[in-house]
């Protein structure tokens, strides 16, 4: 399928918990105009304290390259756990932009506001020791999540499960987190008179209407496996690595969710694709 634009964060290469095989078929499957790399995509942090490379993850990076050297416009946003890069911002590498955000002017005339996020977050600020403690964890959990899905289709059950969006949905600290980590995003692209916000960090895919304001985040390919189309009518959708093109096409181009209750959890999002036509109607 070819869409006019793709946002992807929080790849985490360099990691076990990377599933590269996952995005690499989404890759396959969506052509687009646009490719916004928003945050995490080399995570740095872990890599640290120990690298695992594998083809698959070769194999994004390379066909990542290709798509930019072919005229596909390619834009790299650094999260935290890139960092590093955030010192290129305006420069070029093999026909990749970096920048620290970019405002995106979407096919039916909205402007988005793109950052990964973390800027943010109060914990990455301030208490970076906290965060890498919290990034230990939260990989630990992956690798048990792994385990589990395996034992999962031994047993022939049906559907995803994820332990990580589990806690999150369970743990009362980090429901207030997500809630004022959305709320101070969606306030600052409100004083800049922007229409939305495409953003990534938290590792929570979410796309909904927050008054006179889109909220998008495009989740992660550690987990949840979740990326964000743009199609050419300026739609927004919300597409998971195992949904099939077919269904996604087949769609509704205007429909919205009939309910979506506000900071839903990566266990709680439908099976189904999330599209969003923009309206200022609150759910």
């Amino acid at each position: 399928m070819h869409v006019r634009s793709i946002f992807i964060s929080d790849v985490h290469l360099g990691t076990r918990g990377c599933q590269a095989d996952r995005l690499l078929d989404f890759l396959r499957d969506y052509e687009s105009d646009h490719l916004f790399l928003i945050g995490d995509i080399i995570d740095f942090w872990s890599m640290n304290r120990g690298i695992h490379w594998t083809p698959a993850q070769n194999t994004v990076v390379q066909k990542i390259l290709r798509r930019a050297r072919h005229g596909q416009r390619v834009m790299l946003i650094p999260g935290n756990h890139d960092e590093a890069m955030r010192e290129y911002d305006g420069v070029s590498f093999g026909d990749i932009e970096v920048r620290l955000e970019h405002i995106h002017l979407a096919a039916d005339g909205k402007r988005y506001l793109l950052l990964h996020g973390d800027e943010f977050d109060q914990v990455t600020r301030y208490h970076r020791w906290l965060a890498v403690i919290g990034d230990v964890g939260y990989n630990l959990l992956v690798r048990v999540n792994a385990s589990l899905s395996r034992l999962r289709r031994l047993l022939r059950r049906p559907g995803y499960w994820s332990l990580a969006g589990y806690a999150k949905s369970r743990v009362k600290r980090a429901v207030s987190f997500i809630f004022d980590f959305e709320d101070s995003l969606i306030h600052a692209v409100r004083e800049r008179g922007l229409d939305g916000v495409i953003c990534g960090h938290i590792h929570s895919a979410a796309l909904r209407p927050v008054g006179d304001i889109i909220y998008v985040n495009c989740g992660d390919w550690v987990d949840s496996c979740t990326a964000i189309v743009e199609h050419h009518d300026g739609r927004l959708e919300l597409v998971r690595a195992w949904q099939t093109v077919a269904a996604t096409a087949n769609r509704p181009a205007s429909v919205l969710p009939a309910a979506v209750p506000p900071a839903p959890t990566l266990d709680e999002l439908p099976q189904a694709a999330i599209a969003c036509n923009g309206t200022a109607t609150r759910l």
